[in-house]
């Protein structure tokens, strides 16, 4: 059949019939009902399987999230077991034959390793002396008069580092902060 030997049906339904047919006869009401009944059956079982699948996806990238972080936080630990071992190895030091001076150069050494390894996994030391004081980075826990009016608002000493991971703030610096009026 060719596209010109389709004509509309006498019914304006616009759906083509060939020329020279009968006419289809309509589809009675309750076969109709039952149709669409059949299809509005599929149509729902067909979105709760979506939902169902949406929502075994959602689990599912939540519990890889968790096992992401788990595997981060294994790695952070794996680069920290060397300074637990050193810091293992000092605590068994004999106390009679090991000098003060010999145990502070050792925890310096650990202190240093310590720092290193926090330091390349993100972590970011914040000590702000002779900056200007940042309360979204700073916490300001005592003010005392500037001898000059130029260090106004600057930090003049931490009493307490603050620490970034990544950029974002995980504790504040606790400060002591110049200031022409001499107090908060």
């Amino acid at each position: 059949m060719r596209d010109s030997e389709l004509i509309p049906d006498e019914e304006g339904t616009g759906a083509p019939v060939e020329a020279g047919a009968p006419p289809l006869p309509a589809e009675p009401a309750e076969s109709a009902v039952g149709r669409l009944e059949g299809q509005l059956r599929d149509a729902e079982d067909r979105r709760l399987r979506l939902a169902a699948e949406y929502d075994n996806f959602r689990k599912r990238v939540a519990k890889e999230r968790i096992e992401l972080t788990d595997r981060a936080q294994a790695a952070l630990v794996v680069r920290l077991l060397e300074v637990i071992d050193d810091l293992d190895r000092l605590s068994t030091l004999d106390k009679a034959t090991t000098s003060s001076d010999a145990v502070h150069e050792a925890l310096v050494l650990v202190d240093r390793k310590l720092r290193k390894e926090l330091l390349a996994a993100g972590l970011e030391r914040i000590d702000p002396v002779g900056q200007p004081f940042n309360p979204a980075e700073h916490e300001a826990v005592s003010v005392v008069p500037t001898p000059d009016a130029a260090k106004d608002h600057l930090v003049s000493a931490t009493f307490q580092a603050g620490f970034k991971y990544k950029g974002s703030l995980v504790r504040p610096a606790r400060v002591q902060v110049y200031s022409v009026e001499g107090h908060a």
